[in-house]
């Protein structure tokens, strides 16, 4: 992320001074100074108070909150950044919801950005804090030296002193420490404006999980990009199969009737031949359809997941209940997950579990398509034993879907896809 204010100083150091940046580079490293001072005050008093207590198992309580101490402090450091940056830096924490008080402390404890947070409250509170220190004096001081005159003119003549033992008797006589004090000014505006730009990156790297975001983002990318290649590169073969191969094999099969009407009575050996030729081609020629509409059913294009479940489940050998509420249409690549994990399900159970009944559901909760495919057959089914459910919850994993398998020895089987239809 840029510093905008190192920005505004590069730009035009001139149109620095003259605008309100010194004002607002003043206003975050003053206040900070006074947050920080009481941000490393406290941490120190809770780490002390753990140490001494720790022998009564107090301590270890109050060691627990002098390592939360840095959540607070880097909510307040985010929302003060605001002075001097525009864009405001996300929130590392994971939310955890429906977690309760003992998960939610251990979450927080298990995260990174609690102990990068703590980390920044000490270099927020020792080192910044005190360079902010220093500028305030510095800032003073200049903003007594600007004002010389005024409180020559103010108090009695002879009662200021400002560079030497020898009293100044009139405004004039203050000029020069008035000049010395806007020298002064311009030099703590500048220097603000460093310190300002240095604690930002600070707080860049230490309170935001930006970095970290934007590496699992760029990953998600890249991993949905990959999907969408694999499925155009499927629907490039569906095609290829539809309109060169099976129209060959239709085309084949025309020729074969022909062939058998032209010798239709013959008692030559060629027509037992063309009739066995012209079956192979239709049988050729089913596979082929069937083999097309797995790769992707055109109603499953056409009408949807619900309308591609049902006819799955009528071709099937074992009777399943298809139980589908869908509000509407999904995303394409959601339907397509969740189609083949449907068929992949189905073609398990009846290769596999015995089972006389399938019951296949689907419902969208909260964002979220929840499909159960369940079966009475007699269980024992894992991921791990080749019957393709590996590839499925990787398939899913890409969608930030996963897959769960219940399927205790004697059944049931249950197989549990959870897929966020805004993947």
């Amino acid at each position: 992320m840029s510093v905008s204010v190192w920005q505004a100083m590069r730009r035009s150091p001139r149109r620095f001074l003259l605008s309100l940046w010194p004002w607002r580079c003043w206003a975050y490293v003053l206040s900070g100074t006074v947050v920080g001072v009481g941000a490393l005050s406290a941490l120190a008093f809770l780490a002390v108070l753990g140490v001494l207590f720790s022998v009564i198992g107090v301590g270890l309580v109050l060691l627990v909150l002098a390592a939360l101490a840095g959540i607070p402090v880097g909510a307040v450091e985010r929302r003060r950044l605001r002075l001097v940056e525009p864009a405001p830096l996300p929130n590392p924490h994971a939310r955890l919801r429906g977690a309760g008080g003992w998960g939610r402390l251990r979450g927080r404890l298990r995260e990174r950005a609690t102990w990068r947070e703590l980390a920044y409250t000490v270099v927020f509170g020792g080192v910044f804090a005190g360079c902010g220190a220093v500028l305030m004096l510095g800032l003073l001081f200049a903003g007594v030296l600007t004002a010389a005159p005024l409180l020559v003119a103010v108090f009695e003549p002879g009662t200021v002193m400002i560079f030497s033992d020898r009293p100044v008797t009139n405004p004039l006589e203050a000029a020069p420490a008035a000049a010395a004090g806007v020298a002064g000014l311009v030099v703590c505006a500048y220097a603000a404006g460093l310190l300002a730009g240095a604690q930002v990156k600070a707080a860049e790297f230490l309170l935001s999980g930006r970095g970290e975001e934007r590496r699992v983002v760029e990953l998600t990318h890249s991993r949905a990009r990959l999907a969408d290649a694999f499925e155009a590169e499927r629907r490039r073969i569906e095609r290829d199969l539809h309109d060169g191969a099976q129209q060959q094999l239709v085309a084949l099969s025309m020729t074969l009737g022909l062939a058998e009407l032209e010798l239709g009575g013959s008692d030559s050996p060629s027509a037992g031949l063309v009739v066995r030729a012209r079956g192979e081609a239709r049988q050729a020629l089913s596979q082929l359809r069937d083999l097309v509409r797995g790769i992707h059913p055109q109603v499953l294009t056409d009408h949807g997941l619900d309308a591609a479940v049902a006819e799955v489940a009528l071709r099937g050998p074992i009777p399943v209940t298809v139980d589908i509420e869908l509000p509407g249409r999904l995303p394409g690549a959601v339907e397509t997950v969740a189609y083949f994990t449907v068929t992949e399900a189905l073609a398990n159970a009846a290769k596999h579990s015995g089972a006389t009944e399938i019951t296949v559901a689907g419902r969208v909760r909260r964002g979220t398509l929840v499909l159960t495919v369940t079966d009475n057959g007699r269980g024992g089914a894992t991921p791990s034993d080749g019957t393709g459910l590996q590839g499925l919850a990787d398939r899913m994993a890409i969608l930030k879907g996963r897959l769960m398998v219940s399927s205790p020895p004697g059944g049931p089987t249950e197989l549990r896809a959870e897929v966020p239809c805004s993947a």
